[in-house]
């Protein structure tokens, strides 16, 4: 029975031997497969790896282009911003203008001697109003109040340039 057993075992041995042939060719078939599409990742990684790197330059190139054309924009941004300041100044003066027409529009109308008396005039005014007289006096001009229209006009033009 020793040599039944024995013959047995080694038949049985024998068919484990060839199973575990057969699987370690699958695995290293697999191993091969494996490896070869790992060669093939790789190849393509370098590929692309070099081809991103030239992007990478490519976009380098493009934002240093627009960089340069951003600071060449800078002056016409600055006269746009300072154009709209202008624009915004006159809309305010001409606000103030108009409601101030408005105002005199709205009141009613009184002697024009009265509202040029109320009118501060500043010392510019004051020495044209003066030399204005004396040239009436000199001139013995009909109508001297002429001349506080023309320096209350000209007080007006100044307060709407400011």
């Amino acid at each position: 029975m020793i040599e039944i057993s024995v013959v047995v075992i080694a038949v049985a041995f024998a068919i484990l031997v060839v199973f575990l042939i057969k699987t370690l060719k699958a695995a290293t078939k697999s191993l091969e497969k494996t490896t070869q599409t790992l060669q093939e990742v790789q190849k393509t990684i370098e590929e692309l790896g070099y081809e991103v790197k030239q992007t990478v330059r490519q976009a380098n190139g493009i934002t240093v282009d627009l960089q340069t054309k951003m600071k060449q924009m800078d002056p016409v941004m600055e006269s746009v911003h300072n154009l709209g300041e202008v624009l915004s100044e006159v809309t305010f003066a001409a606000k103030q203008l108009s409601s101030t027409v408005m105002e005199k529009m709205k009141k009613p109308k009184t002697n024009a001697s009265s509202n040029l008396s109320n009118v501060p005039l500043s010392k510019a005014e004051q020495r044209t109003v003066q030399s204005y007289a004396a040239l009436n006096k000199a001139k013995d001009s009909k109508d001297p109040n002429w001349v506080k229209y023309v320096d209350v006009a000209a007080g007006i033009w100044q307060k709407f340039r400011r």
